[in-house]
């Protein structure tokens, strides 16, 4: 079999490999090497969508007792912190036909329920471990079994860059991949980090979450609600509507929604994904609230021909109509309960660039920031 290189998507763009598909690949070659006592320096492997690829071996060592294999991990041209990542298996054999999984150097350890993963287990997910599973078992003899330890070199410094604290893992990376296969700017990787952020949250007893929108809204968000422990909130980007309808399946009691006047505003028209490619910022409603505040039409028509959201703002503060931020957090309230699907209470705040409190609904909720 010829090695496969990275394919191309549909726009064009390099896919890659999952860090779960480079440690498969990893641990069936350092299996292989044990089991043949040969050195490699290719090895096939098949990927959680049954697609078969060839990877090349960045490293192959063994010394009769365990053998190590590692394999350098290309995302293609998705921007991920592991891209370049080297993943090692440490291969040990054993009598008992089983094969167990444990951490090495930068893989992280879960420490909070909710994962879907045994707290104090290594940060494998589920597919992962069963592709890692399978491919050591493809080259086992009958009736033996294996220690298979991941290492990922430098992996404590990339999961800085990722929000595995804030979920409990610690120490590294997660083992992910759910197909073997990285898909440029993909979605699925951060909705699915948007999910398991509210899973941790709720098997750690939180039944009110804040969503926010970034770092920034996230920050302020703290200092509005100082009550709440540090996992209730939650980043979930562009993905209001899946964080929505998750934490309704969750049984979540309140979700605080809370966000600069761009998002909210594209959340106020019904827009439950928002990013800018996907979605505009609707004038003609930001218009037709502002003469709900009482502006008059000279106001509403600047309003519909602004350039963006903030400009609405600016427009509203220089002619003394703070009103239509209350109404906006009313209209996100009002879209995201309707998008819920079921019972769960909703509040909107809406702040600016410097984490001024500019509007809330319910109103009542008014304190200053």
């Amino acid at each position: 079999m010829s090695e496969a290189p990275p394919a191309r998507d549909k726009r064009g763009s390099r896919t890659g490999f999952t860090t779960g598909a480079c440690a498969a690949a990893a641990a069936k070659a350092a299996t292989r090497v044990l089991v043949r006592g040969e050195p490699l320096t290719h090895v096939e492997t098949t990927l959680p969508n049954r697609q078969q690829v060839t990877f090349s071996l960045h490293r192959c060592e063994w010394d009769g007792d365990k053998a190590r294999c590692g394999i350098i991990k290309d995302a293609g041209d998705d921007p991920d912190c592991t891209h370049g990542a080297e993943l090692i298996a440490e291969v040990r054999l054993t009598d008992d036909g089983r094969v167990v999984l444990e951490r090495g150097e930068g893989v992280g350890i879960v420490t909070k329920d909710g994962l879907g993963l045994e707290v104090g287990s290594p940060a494998i997910n589920p597919i992962p471990r069963r592709n890692i599973t399978e491919m050591v078992l493809e080259e086992l003899p009958e009736g033996r079994g294996a220690i298979v330890t991941i290492h990922v070199p430098r992996g404590e410094e990339m999961a800085l860059q990722t929000l595995n604290a804030r979920l409990g893992i610690l120490g590294g990376i997660s083992i992910l991949g759910t197909s073997g296969i990285v898909r440029p700017y993909s979605t699925s990787a951060y909705k699915a980090s948007v999910v398991q952020a509210i899973d941790v949250a709720r098997a750690r007893g939180s039944t009110e979450l804040v969503f926010t929108t970034g770092g920034k809204s996230e920050k302020y968000a703290m200092a509005l609600l100082p009550h709440l422990p540090e996992e209730a909130f939650i980043q979930v980007g562009d993905f209001i509507g899946v964080a929505i309808r998750h934490a309704t399946r969750r049984q979540a009691a309140l979700v605080h929604v809370v966000g600069m006047m761009g998002k909210l505003s594209k959340m106020a028209d019904g827009r439950m994904q928002t990013h800018a490619a996907g979605s505009e910022v609707n004038m003609e409603l930001l218009a037709s609230l502002a003469a709900e505040a009482g502006a008059p039409e000279t106001l509403v028509a600047d309003i519909r021909a602004a350039n963006t959201a903030r400009h609405v703002l600016e427009l509203c503060a220089a002619n003394g109509l703070t009103h239509i931020t209350g109404l906006v957090c009313r209209r996100v309230v009002e879209q995201c309960t309707r998008h819920a699907g079921g019972p769960l209470e909703v509040h909107a705040t809406l702040v600016d660039f410097n984490g001024t409190l500019l509007g809330q609904y319910p109103e009542e909720r008014r304190h200053a920031a």
